[in-house]
């Protein structure tokens, strides 16, 4: 599936995910290790630009009939972060949007509006019913984005992620249905 580049505004824009854009991923995780680090266990398991890579090629060589889009943010032209469906259940309609952004660009609206436009995309041309987002409890900055779009808060997924070795994460559980969704 083609997929073309979603433009949210003068400066904010999501591009589908390509093969090359493993550099920006990489580069993104690899100076700021720490605080993503905190939030995302993928980060702890990507070491160099090839684990990037195959994330990238995992995404877009996947067969159409199973194709999660995954956008890389960017912000007056500079790569900002990525944001995308995963977990989709294409049977029932419903999928889940995880995303990162880059510390400095935060506090600026950016993933509100990118996740805006990504819910717009799911439940106006993908046909999805269900969109869900799923937080670590304490990541308070990222459990806005769902609150401010009027997502309706499910409880609390215990355990829901493995972050290393034993260690589990719990998981604020955020939910929309196509039929709630207003853009204001």
């Amino acid at each position: 599936m083609k997929l073309k580049i979603i433009e949210i505004s003068d400066e904010l824009s999501l591009k589908p995910l390509e093969e090359g854009d493993e550099k920006h991923i990489f580069a993104a995780l690899d100076s700021e290790r720490r605080y993503f680090g905190e939030w995302l266990p993928f980060v702890e398991f990507t070491k160099s630009e090839s684990d990037s890579r195959d994330f990238v090629k995992s995404v877009v060589s996947m067969p159409e009939a199973f194709y999660e889009p995954v956008f890389t943010v960017w912000y007056k032209s500079e790569f900002a972060g990525l944001a995308g469906f995963k977990g989709t259940d294409f049977f029932n309609k419903k999928s889940e949007i995880g995303y990162w952004l880059c510390e400095e660009f935060q506090k600026k609206g950016i993933m509100t509006r990118s996740v805006a436009a990504l819910l717009r995309f799911a439940f106006e041309e993908r046909g999805i019913n269900r969109i869900q987002i799923k937080v670590a409890p304490e990541n308070l900055r990222s459990r806005r984005i769902p609150e401010r779009l009027g997502f309706k808060f499910e409880g609390i997924e215990r355990d829901s992620e493995l972050v290393k070795g034993d260690l589990f994460r719990d998981a604020a559980v955020y939910s929309m249905l196509k039929r709630e969704f207003v853009l204001k």
